[in-house]
């Protein structure tokens, strides 16, 4: 195919002769055209001459010309149609590729088979902290701040000195020091101010979160606790399950709380995240990567390799999920399908229609 120049420029393809045919054919029309004038001048003398001797005739060479002209009308047609066939119906929608160029540019098939579906919808929220894992660290007797060890950002161990306090009874210098491993996210100590019971410091571990989920009144009959959870946010996607569903106490949507592992602390506090809760799986006896399926004219279809050749078969598709497409019909169980790079096929294809078009 022409297009296949431009999109596989290494690719190797074979040449027509027809082109070179028409070059011969178009050299011989030039060439013999003096020669066809003066036998035309001629055969018109003869012609005026014989229309004075032979008037009965001229019925018999009026019909013989005209079936003259029908044939090559005839064979004109014939020729187009030829040619119709060659470089329409006969590569539609179909793409060689060689097998070492396929893998250079990345495409990638699959066997068509059986698959189980999952059944999800689609819910929102925001990350939370861990109320377990976010302490306020106070001072246990009123008394000055002496020094402080930590600022605001510090990652901190349990037990680690976050400042020294003297007491106001004893006059003695006592260290306060962090109840938990985490970060140092609130500081309202500096040295020389008096404590008494208010927040110094404020300690958080990120290491685990919450996510807050709203379902609302049409989504609360599918979602109950112990589903699966896909949890996506900043480019980051967790899977979990729901911990619990508890009331809202100021709006009329339930709170799916799902705890989630966040050891690269990727997602922080106040993050908003979409969530797909699982709510059913179902198999299906034929189905086809959701990437793979392209459409040309008007179709929804995958290009299906037979040795170098892909083919595009448009399929009537049922159910789907986030990555697959139910097949209801337009393909055989154990079919190589092209499942990655499909979109390549496609411009192929439609870049040698347009220039054969043209």
């Amino acid at each position: 195919m022409n297009a296949l120049t431009t999109l596989f420029p290494n690719k190797k393809i074979k040449k027509k002769t027809l082109v070179l045919s028409v070059l011969f054919a178009q050299m011989l029309l030039f060439s013999i055209s003096p020669l066809n004038a003066w036998s035309k001048e001629d055969h018109d003398h003869e012609h005026e001459a014989s229309e004075q001797h032979a008037p009965h005739h001229e019925d018999g060479d009026h019909d013989e010309h005209e079936d003259h002209v029908d044939h090559d009308d005839d064979g004109h047609d014939h020729g187009a149609h030829g040619e119709e066939d060659e470089h329409g119906h006969g590569e539609e929608n179909t793409s060689r590729i060689e097998d070492s160029m396929a893998k250079q540019v990345g495409i990638v098939t699959s066997m068509a088979s059986s698959q189980e579906l999952h059944q999800t919808i689609t819910v929102y929220g925001a990350i939370v902290s861990a109320p377990e894992q976010l302490s306020h660290v106070r001072a246990r007797f009123e008394g000055m701040v002496k020094s402080v060890k930590v600022t605001l950002g510090d990652r901190v161990k349990t037990g680690d000195v976050l400042a020294e306090i003297e007491s106001n009874e004893s006059l003695k210098t006592y260290a306060i020091r962090s109840p938990i491993a985490g970060r140092i996210v609130q500081r309202h100590a500096n040295t020389g101010e008096v404590t008494k019971d208010q927040v110094l410091f404020s300690v958080a571990n990120f290491d685990t979160v919450w996510a807050e989920l709203r379902v609302y009144p049409a989504q609360q009959s599918s979602v109950t606790e112990g589903q699966a959870v896909h949890v996506l946010a900043s480019n980051h996607s967790v899977e979990s399950t729901v911990d619990h569903i508890v009331p809202s106490m100021e709006s009329p949507y339930l709170v799916a709380r799902v705890k989630l592992a966040n050891s690269k602390h990727a997602l922080s506090p106040g993050l908003m995240i979409e969530a797909r809760v699982e709510t059913g799986r179902f198999s299906v006896p034929l189905a086809v990567v959701k990437d793979a399926v392209q459409t040309l004219g008007g179709r929804q279809g995958v290009f299906v390799k037979a040795g170098d050749e892909y083919r595009f078969t448009p399929l009537v598709l049922g159910k789907s999920d986030d990555h697959f497409y139910e097949v209801i019909d337009g393909l055989e169980a154990n079919s190589q399908y092209v499942s990655e790079n499909s979109y390549l096929i496609k411009a192929d294809i439609e870049k040698s229609e347009a220039e054969h078009d043209h």
